[in-house]
This record gives C-alpha cells, sequence and structure tokens, in this order.
C-alpha cells in the first residue's frame, strides 16, 4: 500500500500504459480519477477498480476541458497529490516531409500543450500544499530518435527538456516532476509506430530491444508506482527509461 492515501489523475488512463496505471495505483491505495478521451472506455474500467476510481472526459489539448478535468478531481477527492501526464497520440511513419500540417499540429497539442494545461491548473493547488508529484510519460523515441517518426520523437524530447525544467523550478516548492520513457508496448499506438501490425514488423521492432520483449502496462505501472511513492521523496528531474535496454 504505497500510495495509501494519495489521490491522483491519470490522463489517458482508459487504456494502455494509462490503465496499467490507474490499476497499480489503485492496487496500492490510491484514489485516482481516470481522465480519458474515451468516455465509456474510462467508464468501463472506473467501474472495473471499484470505489477507489473514477471517470471524467477529457480533451487534454483544451483549456477549458482540462481545467473541468481539475476541478472535478479537486471536488471529488479534496486535494491532488498526483498527476500523470500519459495521454498521447502519434502521426504514421512517413518521411518528415509528408507528415500533414493537422497530424504534426494534433501530436504537439495532445503530447505537449495538455503538459502546459495541466501545470497551469493543477501546479497552483500543488504549491497551496507545498506538496505534489507530476509523471510525464514520454518515450524511448525522445532519447533515441527514429527515422520516418521525426514529429513524434520531437514532441517526446520535448516533454523530457520539460520534465527537467519544471523539476528544477518546482523543487522549492515541494513538487518533484519526473519522466518515464517506454519502448513500445502493447498499446493502442502500437500499431501506428509500427506502420502496420504484422509479424514480420514486430519480430522487426523486437530485434532492437535487448530484453527482446514489448513494455506491458504492469512495467509502466511497477515504475510509475515507485516514482510517485514516498520512496522516491529524493528523486525529481529523472527521466527513467523504462524499455528493456533499447536505447542502450
Amino acid at each position: 500500500m504505497r500510495l495509501e492515501g494519495k489521490t491522483a489523475i491519470v490522463t489517458g488512463g482508459a487504456s494502455g500504459f494509462g490503465a496499467g496505471i490507474a490499476q497499480k495505483f489503485v492496487a496500492e491505495g490510491a484514489r485516482v480519477l481516470i481522465a480519458d478521451l474515451n468516455r465509456s472506455a474510462a467508464v468501463t474500467l472506473s467501474e472495473e477498480l471499484g470505489d477507489a476510481a473514477l471517470s471524467h472526459q477529457v480533451d487534454v489539448s483544451d483549456d477549458t476541458a482540462v481545467k473541468g478535468m481539475v476541478a472535478n478531481a479537486l471536488e471529488a477527492f479534496g486535494q491532488v497529490d498526483i498527476l500523470i501526464n500519459n495521454a498521447g497520440t502519434t502521426h504514421l511513419p512517413a518521411p518528415m516531409e509528408e507528415v500533414s500540417e493537422e497530424d504534426f499540429d494534433l501530436v504537439f497539442k495532445v503530447n505537449c500543450k495538455s503538459v502546459y494545461l495541466t501545470a497551469k491548473h493543477l501546479v497552483p493547488h500543488f504549491k497551496e500544499r507545498a506538496s505534489g508529484v507530476i509523471l510525464n510519460v514520454a518515450s524511448t523515441a525522445g532519447v533515441s530518435p527514429r527515422p520516418r517518426l521525426n514529429w513524434y520523437n520531437a514532441s517526446k524530447g520535448w516533454m523530457n527538456n520539460a520534465t527537467k525544467g519544471m523539476a528544477v523550478e518546482l523543487a522549492p516548492s515541494g513538487i518533484r516532476v519526473n519522466a518515464i520513457n517506454p519502448v513500445a508496448g502493447e498499446t493502442p499506438l502500437l500499431a501506428k509506430f509500427m506502420g502496420e501490425d504484422t509479424p514480420e514488423m514486430r519480430e522487426k521492432f523486437l530485434a532492437t530491444i535487448p530484453l527482446g520483449r514489448f513494455s506491458t502496462a504492469q512495467d509502466m505501472g511497477n515504475a510509475a508506482c515507485y516514482l510517485c511513492s514516498d520512496e522516491a521523496s529524493m528523486v525529481t528531474g529523472v527521466c527513467m527509461e523504462v524499455d528493456g535496454g533499447r536505447c542502450i
């Protein structure tokens, strides 16, 4: 029960890595707001997790929607201790100059602007309490970029840099900020990363991971639990690779 008495918001929490984090947090004693664009999936997971979980539909790239998400969490929980910026998207693999402006804008709105918006609306609460933890879910693509995913790579590199800048600025206020960098896993985005989900593409992708498997939602939940718990009270500004050796 490492998170007993804690409350958390998990964006993109209805599936993939976000769902794994939400499940782990509830198992460790936290109450969780599962915030997702997919309302039905968020409701389904919150019902599975019981009274410790609530659902909330949100577009993390919209200022009014994020403000409402934070207000809902504060009304339900009384306080928020942990923010997980997990919501993310990508463009399909393509030469950088062929990625549409629409796809470029969407990637940066969901992957980057969302971090600004959640900080805008939640950091004042953390500062008032002189306590809080932010965890950004970035990607190995932001550490070791791969061809044909250039603008996605850049958005996750932005997130890693933002994590360190946030950590330095917010540390005097008692707020810790870290990131995790997963390699691709069994999530709804896997097919987009690979371009097509075939046994051949999976074999090719797995060949780049020394431990020989994809990341799982449980892997991310375990890493997030440590970084957001009091066990990591001296850890801030860290961008932890949870990637089976992909970035070595």
